[in-house]
């Protein structure tokens, strides 16, 4: 962990219960099918509580699919980290090239509170030993495949576990602070 980080980094997110976020076109219905029967499992709560969200390009165009007038992420900075993406592409947004200048930008900015989405974005960021809290809802599906939520790692990295809820429809949500590496 980054002792002079300025701000508290947090992922969010649903799996799989064999650890996919996605299947391999980026779908997410097996998700959105079943989480409409648990409810908010706690979202709007979290989410209350961050000034920014860190996306990569492949979220942020899952979240562009959302509908019209749909935009999430309203009084909050999203940042978008892409080495595709146009500057411009977006008002809503800011892209960045790479992490550092992404990491310098929030300091600067005074950021408090991020939260990490799409799994490229938290592999790059636990890589980089910027995440201080996992909370992961774990869906009752297998895929068998898709985009997995994590990857390779330089060295394990050692976990508290702070709580574990049922929300409903089979969903249990479980929430880790990330210790240093071991």
């Amino acid at each position: 962990m980054t002792s002079q980080q300025p701000f508290t980094v947090s992922v969010f997110i649903a799996t799989s219960l064999d650890g996919f976020i996605a299947r391999p076109d980026g779908d997410i219905d097996w998700l959105t099918s079943r989480g409409e029967q648990a409810g908010d499992m706690g979202y709007q709560e979290f989410i209350a509580g961050i000034d920014t969200v860190v996306m990569g390009r492949a979220t942020y165009e899952k979240a562009l699919t959302f509908g019209a007038g749909q935009w999430p992420y309203d009084g909050r900075h999203v940042a978008v980290l892409s080495t595709r993406l146009d500057d411009g592409a977006d008002p809503r947004i800011t892209v960045h090239r790479d992490l550092d200048g992404l990491t310098r930008d929030l300091a600067e900015r005074g950021t408090k509170s991020v939260y990490a989405d799409g799994g490229q974005v938290v592999q790059s960021f636990l890589r980089a030993g910027l995440v201080h809290e996992l909370t992961i809802t774990t869906a009752p599906v297998l895929l068998g495949g898709g985009l997995r939520l994590f990857g390779a790692l330089d060295g394990d990295i050692a976990l508290v576990h702070r709580s574990t809820t049922v929300p409903g429809a089979g969903f249990v949500q479980t929430t880790y602070a990330v210790q240093d590496r071991v």
